[in-house]
């Protein structure tokens, strides 16, 4: 008698999805998958619209990473107005960069502290009702205080470049609506502990040393949880380092061996198809030159330092030798690990706002320029979760005909059902009745790479968890529901 188990919808992540695993008459794990249930209409419905309101609508995708699709729509529709990377005016992309970087900082503080940092602390088995940050808060007062202060921090540098701490309007085609006000630089500069730039550096580090001493302690856990060999996929600067708002496509291989050479991400077409599955509203991207079945690949902080030769910023560049260290430089394939890459990526982060913030362009300059007007706009970069793609067309009418958005959830689809599945054969094999902390080991797998399945599926999503057991026949074994 076969078994099916499912998990429906999958928690402490954004978005709505489930997991399904099936067991043959021994209790053997055959079959895992995650499906995204949520329907996919974005695309479509961003049809016959303004081109010009592209950078204000995606960003209405999702209420946790707008900025990343605001960017990525502006730098599309800079293409549109004519303007490239290379001549946007420096104070329109160096505003850009600081939204994006508080962008990065506030939603890795989010996630680590959220959301992941309670399985760590109390462990995966542990009580569901202490895994969240009001316990962590009670555990360790200190370290949930600083990660609340650093989102917010990261908020407040959104709210002025964007005009929002969400679905703000700053970024338009071709540039920006305003530069920085002076008093919001001395205030992110000066301001009173521990809102201050220079505090978020030292914060962001002291998160990246909790993680390392964790580390240290649970090895065995953190090295080999859900780990496995990938291909590894962002973009880099031109000189090969770490850049999350611009730079060119590379991808490796599990030995770290380049199997995508730094192209310019226009003719992303020419190289990332993706494939469509029955049981999954989210599409399976894939490198072409490897094709369906080996040429899947991971994006996010593991892949991003993977593929990155060098971190442009002291403190995290010296963070970044350590973690390549382990691995005697080749590409890391351990998923817990993320949360190491995510941490110092926050740590990266906070140094590019300082960085940014003791700019004197950022204050004035030119803001918006135009040039040969276009009928096509491509734009990349690096979301918290990864490479995320936004593809426009648009009409003679000005309206948009096209939209093509390959998000950073629906690139680590694959990659997630991996996971899924490693996990599954660990803790459900053999098993007959189900657990909260087999429930919880699949959830860890999934939120190591911080999904946000609404991005993925364009559409609104809850979070409770259901998790049923059938036989052959469906009949119900078991079932347990969350939230």
């Amino acid at each position: 008698m076969t078994k099916k188990i499912t998990i429906e919808p999958v928690t402490r992540v954004e978005g709505h999805g489930k997991v399904t695993v099936h067991l043959d008459e021994k209790g053997n794990v055959t079959q895992s998958r995650l499906h995204i249930v949520e329907f996919r209409g974005f695309e479509r419905f961003i049809q016959g619209r303004p081109f010009w309101e592209a950078p204000v609508l995606v960003q209405r995708l999702c209420g946790i990473c707008p900025v990343s699709h605001h960017l990525a729509a502006s730098k599309a529709m800079d293409a549109i107005v004519g303007v490239t990377p290379e001549t946007i005016s420096p104070t329109a992309e160096k505003m850009r960069r600081l939204m994006h970087y508080g962008q990065i900082f506030q939603s890795h503080a989010l996630h680590f502290f959220h959301l992941a940092s309670p399985d760590l602390l109390f462990g995966i088995d542990a009580e569901p009702a202490r895994r969240n940050v009001i316990a962590l808060a009670m555990e360790n007062k200190e370290l949930a205080s600083q990660g609340i202060l650093m989102r917010q921090f990261g908020q407040e540098v959104i709210e002025a470049t964007a005009g929002k701490k969400i679905h703000g309007t700053g970024a338009i085609p071709g540039g920006i609506n305003k530069a920085l006000d002076p008093q919001d630089k001395d205030r992110f500069l000066n301001g009173a502990d521990p809102l201050n730039a220079a505090k978020m550096v030292d914060w962001a580090e002291d998160a990246l040393n909790f993680f390392l001493d964790y580390h240290k302690k649970n090895k065995e856990f953190i090295d080999n949880f859900a780990a496995f060999p990938s291909n590894h996929l962002s973009i880099v600067r031109k000189d090969g380092a770490l850049d999350l708002y611009h730079g060119v496509l590379r991808a490796v291989d599990t030995a770290g061996n380049k199997i995508l050479h730094d192209i310019d991400y226009n003719t992303y077409l020419d190289f990332i198809g993706e494939e469509v599955k029955s049981w999954s509203y989210m599409k399976f991207p894939f490198l072409k030159n490897k094709g369906k079945k080996e040429g899947w690949y991971r994006v996010g902080p593991l892949a991003r330092l993977n593929t990155a030769d060098f971190i442009p910023s002291p403190r995290a560049q010296k963070a970044f030798e350590a973690y390549k260290a382990y691995t005697n430089g080749k590409p890391n394939n351990m998923s817990m690990h993320m949360h190491w890459a995510r941490l110092i990526e926050t740590l990266h982060a906070a140094e590019m706002i300082e960085t940014l913030l003791q700019d004197p362009e950022i204050l004035e300059g030119e803001l918006i320029r135009e040039g040969k007007r276009q009928s096509e706009g491509i734009g990349l970069l690096e979301a918290p979760r990864g490479t995320l793609f936004h593809h426009y067309q648009v009409d003679d009418n000005d309206l948009i005909s096209m939209a093509n958005l390959i998000v950073s959830t629906t690139n680590n689809n694959e990659p997630m059902n991996q996971a899924v599945h490693l996990v599954a054969k660990e803790y459900l094999e053999g098993q007959k009745e189900i657990t909260e902390a087999m429930l919880n080991a699949v959830e860890v797998a999934i939120r190591a790479y911080d999904p946000c399945l609404s991005c993925a599926t364009h559409a609104m999503g809850k979070m409770p968890l259901k998790v049923t057991l059938l036989d052959a026949s469906d009949k119900m074994l078991d079932e347990k529901l969350k939230n």
